[in-house]
């Protein structure tokens, strides 16, 4: 018999290889952003939306449309200026499953504008399924 060990790590390794958690965080994230009525319905439509997509290569169902996105950069952007901080923009995305904490930002001293921050959300997003 395997030492408990043993067994535990595999299955971190296994978690690990697959990015089981990290495709976990995002469904999560994605049901809690929708709050569908039939959540089990809604991810099984998700994963299978995202099956499609990798199979026909075609691009990947994005959640967060254009709206969302102006949203969630308005509601940073309280005085109204057209931009937000570079500590905001990182919140923005850890809030969005798509920068992890410990994840190295590079602050290049410019504000974020909202052009900037939706690029950056919807090549986060692109990268991010393309890897599941």
């Amino acid at each position: 018999m395997e030492p408990v060990g043993d067994r535990e790590l595999q299955a971190k390794l296994y978690l690990e290889k697959h990015r089981i958690m990290e495709l976990l965080s995002q469904l999560t994230s994605y049901l809690l952003f929708a709050r569908p009525k039939k959540p089990r319905e809604f991810l099984i439509s998700l994963l299978e939306r995202l099956r499609v997509a990798k199979i026909t290569h075609v691009a990947f169902p994005y959640f967060m449309d254009r709206s969302n996105i102006v949203s969630m950069f308005e509601m940073m952007d309280t005085a109204g200026r057209g931009c937000i901080t570079f500590v905001q923009y990182k919140e923005a995305l850890k809030n969005l499953g798509l920068c992890n904490a410990d994840e190295v930002l590079n602050d290049d001293g410019h504000v974020i504008t909202l052009d900037k921050f939706r690029d950056e959300v919807n090549n986060r997003m692109e990268k991010m399924w393309s890897m599941f």
